[in-house]
């Protein structure tokens, strides 16, 4: 007979997985999500939103838009190609990687670059390092 007193002091329900252990399987999946992304030619948008990723694989190309709003990532890989939109709202991004190419926007919104730099200065800065934002960019 099972006792109120034993499923209050979680002797009968125990979780299956710690949130440690949750987490760590979180970020394997997401590492799989990327490689099966790039595998399969990088084509369509590649949605990383609310992940709790720090970075991407260098030379990483994007066929359509890149979403990284609210991830932990504080750079980009060098040599970034993004055939359309690239989101970065509300990231703790602090530097821009060399080579980026956006083919549509690029959104820094609420990220320390949009907080320091003007818009012009973060245009300056993608060109000067060998990048191009064909669209607009949003600081």
């Amino acid at each position: 007979m099972i006792k109120l007193i034993d499923i209050l002091e979680n002797k009968i329900l125990v979780p299956r997985r710690s949130k440690e252990e949750r987490d760590k399987n979180y970020k394997i999946a997401l590492q799989k999500k990327i490689q099966q992304y790039i595998k399969g030619g990088s084509k369509g948008n590649l949605n990383l939103r609310n992940a709790p990723i720090t970075s991407l694989p260098d030379n990483l190309k994007v066929e359509g838009s890149l979403l990284l709003n609210r991830t932990k990532i504080t750079s980009l890989p060098d040599n970034l190609q993004v055939g359309r939109n690239l989101n970065l709202y509300d990231t703790p991004l602090t530097s821009l990687p060399d080579n980026l190419k956006v083919g549509g926007y690029l959104d820094l919104v609420a990220t320390p670059l949009s907080k320091k730099y003007s818009k012009e200065e973060i245009k300056k800065m993608i060109e000067d390092k060998g990048g191009e934002v064909k669209g607009r960019i949003y600081p």
